[in-house]
C-alpha cells in the first residue's frame, strides 16, 4: 500500500495483519480523495478506526493541516505512528490509542473541530451509525464539514441514518447524504449536517 498523491507520494506505508484491521484499497482511497480533492488543503482531519492510518495519512500528504487518529488496536496504533515517520508527517498528527466513544468525548472537552471525519470501522461491526451521532452530539465538525463512512453493511447503515434524523433532540442536528459510491465490497457514504 502506496500513498497515492502530495507530499508523501509513492511512500510505501505499514498494514496490520488482522481480521479486525481491514486497510481500504488504493482504488477506493484514490477515488475518495478524487471526490474530496478540491476540499482537503488546510483542513482538520479526524481518522476513527485508523488502523494504519491510510486515509488521515493521504489527506495530509494532499495537504491537510492536522489530523487526528484514533484506533483501539495498540499494533495498529504503532503502525499509525511508524507510518507518519515514514512519511514525515508525524508533526501535523495526534494519535489515540483509546475507544473511539471516549476519544471523541476527549476530543469534544478540548474543543477540537473538523473539517473531514473519516468512519472505517471493521466490516461487520455495526459502529458507523453510532460514531456520527456521538460526533454531532459532542460538535465535533466545522461548519461545511463532512463524515465519510466506508461500509460494505450500505443499507443498514443508510436505514440508521433515516432512523438517527427522526430522533427529536435539540442536541442531534440533522445530516444530510450527499453523495454515495460503491468499488465492490466497499460503499463509501458522504455527509453533512444541515
Amino acid at each position: 500500500m502506496r500513498i497515492i498523491s502530495g507530499k508523501a507520494r509513492g511512500t510505501k506505508i505499514n498494514t496490520i495483519d488482522e481480521v479486525t484491521t481491514r486497510p481500504t484499497l488504493d482504488r477506493v482511497r484514490e477515488s475518495l480523495f478524487n471526490i474530496i480533492q478540491n476540499y482537503v488543503s488546510n483542513t482538520y482531519v479526524l481518522d476513527i478506526f485508523a488502523g494504519s492510518g491510510a486515509l488521515g495519512i493521504e489527506a495530509l500528504s494532499r495537504g491537510a493541516k492536522h489530523a487526528v487518529f484514533c484506533d483501539i488496536n495498540k499494533d495498529a496504533v504503532k503502525i499509525i505512528n511508524e507510518n507518519l515517520m515514514k512519511t514525515r508527517l508525524k508533526e501535523n498528527a495526534i494519535v489515540y490509542n483509546m475507544n473511539y466513544k471516549k476519544m471523541i468525548e476527549k476530543l469534544s472537552k478540548n474543543d477540537f473541530k473538523f473539517d473531514i471525519v473519516f468512519v472505517d470501522p471493521p466490516y461487520k461491526e455495526n459502529l458507523a451509525v453510532n460514531s456520527v451521532k456521538l460526533i454531532i452530539q459532542n460538535n465535533l465538525l466545522n461548519e461545511n464539514g463532512i463524515i465519510i463512512i466506508e461500509t460494505d453493511e450500505k443499507e443498514r447503515d443508510l436505514k440508521e441514518l433515516q432512523e438517527l434524523n427522526k430522533i427529536d433532540n435539540e442536541n442531534l442536528q440533522k445530516i444530510k447524504i450527499i453523495d454515495e459510491r460503491k468499488y465492490g465490497r466497499a460503499n463509501l457514504i458522504f455527509l453533512r449536517v444541515i
